[in-house]
């Protein structure tokens, strides 16, 4: 079924959370990369359960890492709006009565920006609870592998997930058990190449095909207005556009931080929507499908789980030089601007089938688009396949037991057949012309197909990035089946260390 089809069934369910007709509107699922987690509405009308007659025997995520505090520029602003309303005097009323009293939610100058939050931590634990349910893919006592970009936060990300999916607290009598490896590489280097999990740093052409700027064009065009209205609110200090975009970065971070959502609520429903379209125009032209570089750098990832996936769990890959096998759900964490690559990768949010919506407006917004940076690169947001084993139909309303004879679960016989579904903060996206399985999935062999198609669509990483010449340039990420991988540069980090003996 065609993604134009899908549209036609369900045309109202795309919008779920955007026009808050039925929920209420909540501007922190329209905060772009500054919203803590929040699951993805639904798509096309296609549920996130799993089917009836399937199973996931092998699953695959690319995660951002949990809620944090700002980045250092982030926080200069933080820093100039605090100083801009206590080195004025000024009477503030209505929604602003709280502008004299406000301060930067920061208690660790020093310390906390660029870290994780406890927010951040509370998501990291939580998802991996959440998948240690959904999936059940490793045994309870198991040790546990994941990769991670080497930036603290990242880390941090990859840890607090590894102890939410262990289930089994043998910490002290058996410190060789239910133990998480985080297998680590260096982040945001220009010299791993596609070997990363921050490879768009290693290709020099990616940043001339970044047109972000649109973003700040767009801001242009509703900021002042912005601030005139809340200026009625102020006798004696004037906001403007500067102010107005740090104060609705303010919302989601003092959400994660501390639980203040004041800025949230002096902002209209239809000024969300344009603070969350900027967002979507610096994605979509920064890093996703409007920078024609940005497939080139996403498909290394999804190439390598594609063959992960063909190949199935459990199973050595026929790769050379691979001496690792990784568990059957294969966790990646990284940065916010890595995961539109993998949605350019997978041909996702970008179809010609949606008429006038793609590329994205620089002007004004498109309500029939499906590319929403609050959908993708929220903190703790992710792009996952899902590799699904599925009964040709769905399990009989009787069963009958024999003693001693176990009845196999959904997917779980001999002609079970093999699909690929993938989700997007929970929500399921179809692989253009192919959702013809069971909950809008895709056969394994087509997916294989298509992502072999794609390649011709993201170019070799070496030569469309102009690395032709560089000496170990290489288009291949091979971090899930060799370690250590000498191009990627990892090492190992165990999780939690063995507890050290009282003196």
């Amino acid at each position: 079924m065609t993604i134009a089809a899908l549209l036609s069934l369900a045309p109202w369910a795309l919008f779920a959370g955007v026009s808050g007709a039925l929920a209420g509107f909540n501007p922190l699922h329209h905060s772009g990369p500054a919203s803590p987690y929040f699951d993805a509405p639904a798509q096309f009308g296609i549920l996130s359960t799993t089917p009836v007659q399937c199973s996931v025997d092998q699953a695959a995520y690319l995660v951002r890492h949990g809620s944090r505090f700002p980045e250092p520029g982030s926080f200069a602003g933080w820093q100039s709006l605090f100083a801009k309303l206590q080195n004025a005097t000024y009477n503030a009323k209505g929604p602003l009565s709280f502008l004299p009293s406000w301060t930067p939610p920061i208690d660790d100058i020093p310390h906390d920006p660029l870290f994780l939050s406890s927010t951040g931590s509370r998501e990291a634990f939580d998802l991996g609870v959440e998948l240690r349910k959904r999936y059940r893919l490793t045994r309870g006592g198991d040790n546990f592998t994941v990769w991670s970009a080497g930036q603290q936060r990242v880390v941090d990300t990859a840890t607090y997930f590894t102890l939410g999916y262990l289930s089994q607290g043998n910490y002290i009598s058996a410190p060789g058990e239910n133990r998480g490896h985080v297998i680590t590489m260096p982040d945001s280097v220009n010299y791993t190449f596609a070997d990363s999990l921050t490879p768009s740093a290693g290709c020099p052409a990616y940043s001339s095909g970044d047109t972000s700027f649109k973003a700040t064009t767009f801001r242009g065009t509703y900021q002042s207005t912005i601030a005139n209205r809340l200026n009625k609110y102020l006798d004696g200090l004037t906001l403007n556009a500067t102010d107005i975009g740090v104060m609705q970065d303010l919302c989601g971070f003092q959400a994660e931080v501390n639980g203040d959502t004041r800025f949230c609520d002096i902002f209209t429903e239809s000024e969300w929507l344009d603070y969350e379209y900027a967002h979507d125009l610096n994605y979509y032209y920064g890093s996703g499908p409007g920078n024609p570089f940005s497939a080139t750098t996403g498909y290394p990832w999804v190439k390598a789980i594609t063959e992960l996936f063909v190949t199935g769990p459990n199973d050595a890959t026929e790769s050379s030089g691979s001496n690792f096998v990784p568990p059957p759900l294969i966790m990646s964490f990284t940065h916010d601007n890595n995961l539109p690559p993998a949605v350019s990768a997978l041909g996702l949010w970008n179809t010609s089938e949606l008429s006038g919506v793609y590329p994205l407006s620089a002007k004004s917004p498109n309500r029939r688009r499906t590319f929403r940076s609050s959908y993708l690169v929220s903190f703790r947001g992710y792009v996952a396949l899902e590799r699904l084993s599925c009964d040709e139909h769905d399990p009989p309303t009787s069963v009958k037991h024999i003693a001693n004879q176990p009845i196999l679960g959904p997917g779980a016989s001999v002609n079970a057949q093999k699909y690929v579904r993938i989700r997007i903060n929970n929500a399921v996206v179809p692989v253009p012309g192919c959702a013809s399985g069971p909950g809008s999935s895709c056969p394994l062999a087509s997916f294989a197909a298509y992502i072999k198609k794609r390649a011709a669509v993201a170019g070799d990483f070496v030569k469309t990035c102009g690395l032709q010449d560089v000496k170990n340039a290489t288009n291949t990420l091979d971090i899930f089946t060799t370690f250590p991988s000498d191009a990627a540069q990892t090492s190992m980090l165990l999780v939690p260390l063995p507890y050290a003996s009282a003196p």
